[in-house]
C-alpha cells in the first residue's frame, strides 16, 4: 500500500535524479541547486529541488529562500517556488529559525524523507533533483528503497581531486553498485583556480592520486566534468543568487552547462530505452 502511494505521487515525475558524495565539503547542494536553476533555464521544463540533507539543510540558503515556510493543501505539502518552474522543499522551511540544530535519530529522518515523498505535491515535474547528506548511512538508504517503488535515472557523484575525498567517493561508488542505483557520472569540483588577474591557474586541491579522472577510469564511470574554483560562487550562494545567471562567461559555468547536458542528455537515452521496453 505503501509503495502504491509513492507511486501514485510521484507518477508525474518523469527524471529523478539523486547527487550524492562520500565526503562532506565538497559543493553537492551547490551543485544541486545549480543543476536545478541550469535545469530551469528552460521555461518548458518543470524542476522540483529536494533537500534531504535533514541535519544541514543549506538548500533554502543557496536558493534565497531563507524564513520561507510550506503551506498545507487539500493535495498535501505546496514546494516553496524560486521561479514558476522551479520549486524546492526542505526541512529548513520546517523550522523555527535557521540556527536550530535537527537532532534525530534515523528513523525520525526515515519518517521525514517518506513524508517529502509522499506528501509534497510537485504537479507534473520533468526533473526531481534529490540533494543528499554526505555518507552512505540512512537517508540514502530510505531514499533510494522508497524511490525503488517508482523509477530512479541515477546518480551524480561529486569529488574534489584529492585522494582524503576520492577515497570516500569509491565506498559512494560501491554503495550505489551495490543497492542498483545507476551511475549517471562523478563531477570533480573545485577542479583548479584561475588567477582573474595574471591567469595562471593553480591546483587548490592537488590530485596527487590522479584526481577524479584516474578514479573513473579504475572503476568505469563517467566522468561529466571539471568545475573550477571561482569566489563567485560562494558569494551567489551566500546571497541566494544563481551563479549561472551572474556569472554567464565565467569557465565554471561553460563547465556547468556542459555537465547539466551531458545529464539531459543521459536521462532523454534512459527515457527513449524504457519506452522501448514498455
Amino acid at each position: 500500500a505503501e509503495a502504491a502511494e509513492l507511486r501514485a505521487r510521484l507518477r508525474a515525475v518523469r527524471h529523478t535524479v539523486l547527487v550524492l558524495s562520500g565526503k562532506g565539503g565538497v559543493g553537492k547542494s551547490t551543485f544541486s541547486a545549480l543543476l536545478a536553476h541550469g535545469l530551469a533555464a528552460d521555461e518548458n521544463k518543470q524542476v522540483a529541488l529536494l533537500d534531504i540533507d535533514i541535519c544541514g539543510p543549506s538548500i533554502p540558503k543557496i536558493m534565497g529562500l531563507e524564513g520561507e515556510q510550506v503551506h498545507q493543501s487539500g493535495s498535501g505539502w505546496s514546494p516553496v517556488y524560486v521561479e514558476e518552474n522551479l520549486g524546492v522543499m526542505s526541512v529548513g522551511f520546517l523550522l523555527s529559525s535557521p540556527d536550530d540544530a535537527v537532532i534525530w535519530r534515523g528513523p525520525k529522518k526515515n519518517g521525514l524523507i517518506k513524508q517529502f515523498l509522499r506528501d509534497v505535491d510537485w504537479g507534473e515535474v520533468d526533473y526531481l533533483i534529490v540533494d543528499t547528506p554526505p555518507g552512505t548511512s540512512d537517508e540514502h538508504l530510505s531514499i533510494v528503497q522508497y524511490l525503488s517503488a517508482t523509477h530512479i535515472d541515477g546518480a551524480i557523484i561529486v569529488t574534489t581531486p584529492q585522494e582524503v575525498s576520492l577515497q570516500d567517493v569509491r565506498k559512494e561508488i560501491n554503495f550505489c553498485r551495490k543497492v542498483k542505483l545507476p551511475i549517471i557520472g562523478v563531477v570533480e569540483n573545485m577542479s583548479g583556480f584561475v588567477c582573474p588577474k595574471c591567469k595562471n591557474e593553480s591546483q587548490i586541491f592537488p590530485p596527487t592520486t590522479g584526481g577524479a579522472e584516474k578514479m573513473c577510469q579504475n572503476l568505469n564511470v563517467s566522468l561529466l566534468g571539471k568545475v573550477p574554483l571561482d569566489p563567485q560562487i560562494g558569494k551567489s550562494c551566500d546571497s541566494g543568487q544563481s551563479f549561472l545567471a551572474e556569472a554567464p562567461e565565467s569557465p565554471a559555468t561553460l563547465s556547468y552547462r556542459n555537465i547539466i547536458q551531458r545529464i539531459q542528455e543521459y536521462c532523454e537515452q534512459q527515457h527513449l530505452e524504457e519506452e522501448k521496453i514498455m
